[in-house]
C-alpha cells in the first residue's frame, strides 16, 4: 500500500441526517488503482483546521462495484475534524487523502452460499453496510441479516439506502431496527443493542445454528456495544475467528495509554531500531521524548504513517523482522496479524537492539 497522501477534489456531498454526511472524492484515472478498496476499509483524511494539521480515518460507505470512492462522517460532540467537515466541506474542494487500509473486511467470492450477521451502532453502520452490500453483490447465493441500533428514526444512518436493499434482495437480505429512544410496537426493538438484547437477537433472530451456520459477524459501532455483541456472540459458542469488530475508539482512556507507554520508553532509552519505508532502510534511534516507534521514526525524518495514535486504526502499522517489540495496545490488528508480525508502531517500543521494522509488508 502507497503510505503518502494524495490531494483529491470532492465530486459530492450527501446529507444521511442532520448530523452525518457522505463525501464522493473524484479520482483521477492515474490514482484509480491506488484507491481501489476493499469491502469495510477506510480513509484517512488529513486537513488544515483552524491552523493544526488533524488527521481523521473515515470508512468507505459503499462496495467496489459502485466504482465509487464515499465516506460518511458523523459529527461528534467537540470533534474538531468532524464538525470542520460537516460544516465546510463542499463539491470542488481538495482534501489530502490517504489510499484505503484497514483490515476490517472479507474476501468474498462468487459462487459461495453463506450467511452473514452485521451487528452496528450509530455510524457504525459505515463499514458495516459496504461489506453487506459486496456480500449480496457478489455472492449471489448467500444471505445477510443486519441488527441497526440507534437513538431515534431520526438518526438512522442510511435509512432509504438500506431499505433500497432490503427491496432490491428481498429473499437475502434482512434488516432489524433497534431505537433507544423511540418506542416501536414490538418490545423486542425497543431500547438499546446491550448484552441482554443481544442475547434475545441471537435466540429469537437468527435462523439455524449461530455456530454453525453463519460464515461470520461483523461488528461495529459504540464500544459497549461491541463489547455486548461480542460476548453474546461468544457465550453462544461462537468462535472468536468468526467474529470481526472494527473499534472508533480506544478501551482505555488516552492517559492510561499514554502511561504505560511512557514506563516501557524508560527501558529502551538509547535502543536503534533499522526501519523500512518506501523501499529505503534506515537507522533510527530510539527517542524516549517521542515515547514510541512511530514518532521516533517521524523524529529521524521518516514520513511514517499516522492516523489516530491510539492504537485503532491501524494506519502506523508496521511488520517485525527481527527482534522483540512491546505493544500497550492493538485495537487495530487482528489476532492473525499480531501473529504475523505486525504492531502498531504508535503503541509501541524496542525491547532490547536488534530490531528491525518494515512499513512496507
Amino acid at each position: 500500500m502507497s503510505v503518502g497522501f494524495h490531494t483529491l477534489t470532492v465530486a459530492e456531498v450527501v446529507d444521511e441526517t442532520s448530523e452525518a454526511r457522505s463525501i464522493r472524492f473524484a479520482v483521477p484515472e492515474e490514482l484509480r488503482e491506488t484507491f481501489r478498496f476493499k469491502p469495510g476499509q477506510h480513509l484517512t483524511l488529513k486537513a488544515d483546521v483552524a491552523g493544526e494539521e488533524l488527521r481523521r480515518n473515515y470508512s468507505l460507505c459503499v462496495a467496489p462495484q459502485d466504482d465509487q470512492v464515499m465516506v460518511t462522517v458523523k459529527r461528534i460532540a467537540g470533534g474538531a475534524f468532524s464538525n470542520w467537515a460537516n460544516d465546510n466541506l463542499k463539491p470542488g474542494d481538495r482534501v489530502e487523502v490517504m489510499p484505503p487500509h484497514g483490515s476490517f473486511t472479507w474476501d468474498f467470492v462468487p459462487g459461495a452460499a453463506n450467511h452473514y450477521v452485521g451487528f452496528a451502532g450509530g455510524s457504525g453502520i459505515t463499514p458495516v453496510i459496504s461489506l453487506l452490500k459486496t456480500a449480496l453483490l457478489t455472492e449471489k447465493e448467500s444471505r445477510f441479516t443486519l441488527f441497526y441500533g440507534n437513538r431515534d428514526s431520526g438518526s438512522i444512518i442510511f435509512l432509504e439506502a438500506l431499505a433500497s436493499l432490503k427491496n432490491r434482495f428481498m429473499d437475502r437480505l434482512q434488516v432489524y431496527h433497534f431505537l433507544a429512544e423511540e418506542a416501536e410496537e414490538f418490545a423486542l426493538f425497543n431500547g438499546m443493542l446491550d448484552r441482554p438484547k443481544c442475547d434475545e437477537i441471537l435466540d429469537r433472530l437468527i435462523d439455524g445454528d449461530v455456530r454453525g451456520d453463519v460464515a461470520a459477524f461483523f461488528i461495529c459501532g459504540p464500544g459497549p456495544m461491541m463489547d455486548s455483541a461480542e460476548e453474546a456472540l461468544k457465550a453462544s459458542g461462537v468462535p472468536s475467528d468468526k467474529i470481526h469488530l472494527e473499534r472508533f475508539t480506544a478501551d482505555r482512556p488516552p492517559e492510561a495509554l499514554q502511561a504505560q507507554l511512557a514506563e516501557l520508553s524508560r527501558d529502551a532509552a538509547g535502543l536503534s531500531m533499522l526501519v523500512t519505508l518506501d523501499g529505503r532502510k534506515r537507522r533510527v534511534a530510539f527517542d524516549t521524548a517521542a515515547g514510541n516507534i512511530l514518532d521516533s521514526a517521524r523524529a529521524a525524518g521518516l514520513p511514517a504513517p499516522f492516523a489516530c495514535k491510539a492504537g485503532v486504526c491501524a494506519t502506523c502499522r508496521a511488520r517485525v523482522v527481527s527482534g522483540e517489540v512491546e505493544m500497550a495496545a492493538r485495537y487495530g490488528l487482528t489476532d492473525d496479524e499480531v501473529a504475523s508480525g505486525y504492531v502498531l508502531t504508535c503503541q509501541s517500543v524496542p525491547k532490547g537492539e536488534g530490531v528491525e521494522l518494515d512499513y512496507d509488508a
